[in-house]
């Protein structure tokens, strides 16, 4: 599966991966970032992280006019262009751009020009395109070969926009769904955790996604990822820890999804709360 992720992601040089909260997106990003570069200690000019978010404008990310310490405006280049360059300079080393929660903020503004050149069928310079703001006369840009982009994106947040066609032709999709499989259990084991507990852990995660996946005001999208479930460190009581991440993480997030009907976000919590 994973393997099949980076071939599409090679090929088509941009990639997505969306998917409930908590089913590890940005956890997986930066591991298949790792694995595409092909080493395990990448350095921070191969490897950049940019969260987009609703204040997010085409001048923060790819060029725009700044205040300098002169008191005057410069035209200064943002994070985009940086590792454009960088990925220029480098052209036998793969460099990557790491987008989360790409949606957070508006693509087709934020990226301007960039959506074109970011196509897999344009990355030569043949293809290049002059900016809106331009550092010389008939300056273009391009993006390299060699520079792949990521984004992680939660489609279950009710106040992000949806992605407009023309970004999802410039991006493969890769959807993630809740994994309370073999590799979480034996995880969980290491942890400390009893097998009796894990299952009844598993059990009732399960019959609440279902329930939240035939919700008609909901759907599969909004499902609770694995990593809620997932301990980081030794539990030495599995039934008390469990219990304090249904009250303190995914019964909050239950009142968000059923805020018009409390008393089955109450039920649900309940439900999950039951001794094995």
């Amino acid at each position: 599966e994973l393997h099949s992720m980076l071939n599409r992601w090679v090929a088509k040089k941009n990639l997505i991966l969306q998917g409930p909260p908590g089913t590890g997106k940005t956890w997986l990003a930066k591991r298949l970032a790792k694995a595409l570069i092909g080493q395990k200690n990448v350095t921070d000019e191969q490897l950049r992280v940019v969260q987009f978010h609703p204040a997010l404008s085409y001048e923060d990310f790819v060029r725009g006019y700044r205040p300098g310490g002169d008191g005057r405006l410069t035209l200064t280049d943002g994070l985009f262009l940086q590792v454009v360059q960088a990925a220029i300079a480098q052209p036998d080393v793969e460099h990557v751009l790491i987008i989360e929660e790409i949606n957070r903020g508006n693509p087709a503004q934020v990226l301007g020009e960039m959506l074109t050149l970011l196509e897999c069928s344009k990355r030569s310079r043949a293809d290049a395109l002059e900016l809106a703001y331009s550092k010389s006369r008939g300056e273009k840009v391009y993006v390299p070969e060699n520079l792949y982009v990521i984004g992680t994106m939660n489609v279950a947040d009710r106040s992000l926009a949806l992605v407009d066609l023309a970004l999802r032709r410039r991006f493969a999709f890769v959807i993630l769904v809740p994994s309370l499989n073999a590799a979480w259990e034996q995880w969980c084991m290491a942890k400390g955790m009893d097998a009796a507990t894990i299952d009844h852990i598993r059990s009732r995660m399960e019959t609440l996604n279902q329930e939240i996946a035939q919700d008609r005001a909901l759907g599969a999208q909004f499902q609770i990822g694995h990593s809620y479930v997932t301990p980081h460190e030794a539990v030495a009581d599995a039934q008390a820890w469990f219990a304090e991440v249904v009250r303190s993480e995914i019964g909050p997030l239950l009142h968000e999804y059923w805020f018009d009907a409390p008393e089955r976000a109450d039920a649900a919590i309940a439900e999950l709360l039951k001794q094995a």
